[in-house]
Order: C-alpha cells, then structure tokens, then sequence
C-alpha cells in the first residue's frame, strides 16, 4: 500500500532528505547488494537473538533498498538486470530475515512462535511468486494491503520495541491475505485475458 499510495512521490521525497546521493553517478546494483548484505547482518542478528539490534540493521538494509531504484532513475541508468537483481535479492532479505526469526524461537523452544515466523515466511514468499508470476501475463497485478514495505516496516518496528510476537501474529494475517487478493485479482485479470483471446479466435473463424 506505500509505494500504491505514495510511490509516484518518494523520488522528491528522497532527494530532498538525501541530497549527497545525487552528487555523482553511484552504481545502484552496488546499493542493492550492499542493501541486502546489511539485511543479512541483521537477520544474523535476530538468529542470535539480538532483536533490537536486528530491527535497527534491517531499517539500515531497508535505506539502501529504497534508494537504489531512485538512483537509477536520477541518473538515467536503470537497467533491465538491475530490476532482475533487485527483486531477486529482495526474495533473499526475506526468507533470511523470518529464517533467522525462526531460528532463534526455536533456539529457546517458543516453537509455537517459530510456526507462527514460518508462516509469515511462506507467506510472504507465496505474496511476491504470486505477482511475479502473475505479471508474465497482465501488466501490473495491484492489491493487497501488505506489500514488502509494510512487512519489513513492521518486522523491524516489532524488533525495536519489543512487540515481535503481536506482529508476527499481524504479519501472518496480514500476508496471507495479501496472497489471497492477489490469486482473487490475478484470476480476474486473466479470466478477461482468456475471454478475449476465445472472442479473438471466433472472429478469426467468421
């Protein structure tokens, strides 16, 4: 729902806040794997057990997500690979975020929780398959109200102050939801897509 809602104006909001980014040609594939190696870090850090510290690494890997894409548009350099790489290293910050989560939980036997953080994982996984694969065939799939933005916002606010059990339990409703609307939106997309195809060959045949 961020990027939905507000994506159209975060370039600005970004150059204003950090202006030191646009004085010369930065790489964004280097922003995007330093991003997601710091996203390591923390999830390292949450395996440990060490969740404020986590939350505070993963904004940290979040910064460097956000900025990449923006970079590549001031400087007219976005590349098809950069998105590929993009994407793909955000499949990897996820599953090895909840990973770690997963890990420490059932490091101090809360395996209930750690059901509950594996959840989350598959979950989130099945929201990001379910629009890519969606997208081989419509344009753009929208919808769902926990993108990867909201989900790594609440992992780390759940981090920082201590509330990591609420938010997983948040989490989970949230993205299987998430999941939900996207396969309803994406067999709405394509039952259109199949009814025009079947027209298109009945006006061939007349």
């Amino acid at each position: 729902m961020i990027k939905e809602h507000f994506g159209s104006r975060l370039d600005g909001v970004i150059h204003t806040l950090f202006p030191f980014l646009f004085k010369r040609s930065i790489n964004p594939d280097l922003l995007t794997v330093t991003g997601a190696l710091v996203s390591l870090l923390a999830a390292v850090a949450f395996a440990a057990g060490h969740y404020r510290l986590g939350g505070c690494v993963l904004l940290a890997g979040g910064f460097f997500d956000l900025v990449d894409g923006v970079v590549a548009r001031h400087f007219g350099i976005s590349t098809t690979f950069g998105g590929f790489l993009d994407s793909t290293l955000d499949r990897f910050v996820d599953v090895v975020v909840l990973l770690g989560i997963v890990i420490h939980l059932s490091s101090v036997g809360q395996l209930g929780h750690a059901l509950l953080a594996a959840l989350v994982l598959t979950s989130s996984v099945l929201t990001s398959y379910a629009k890519a694969r969606a997208e081989l065939h419509v344009p753009q799939l929208e919808g769902g109200i926990f993108e990867r933005g909201e989900r790594i916002g609440l992992l780390a606010a759940g981090a920082i102050l201590n509330w990591m059990v609420p938010v997983l339990w948040l989490l989970a409703a949230g993205t299987t939801l998430t999941a939900i609307q996207r396969v309803v939106a994406a067999h709405r997309e394509m039952t259109i897509l199949d009814a025009a195809a079947v027209a298109g060959a009945g006006e061939e045949v007349s």
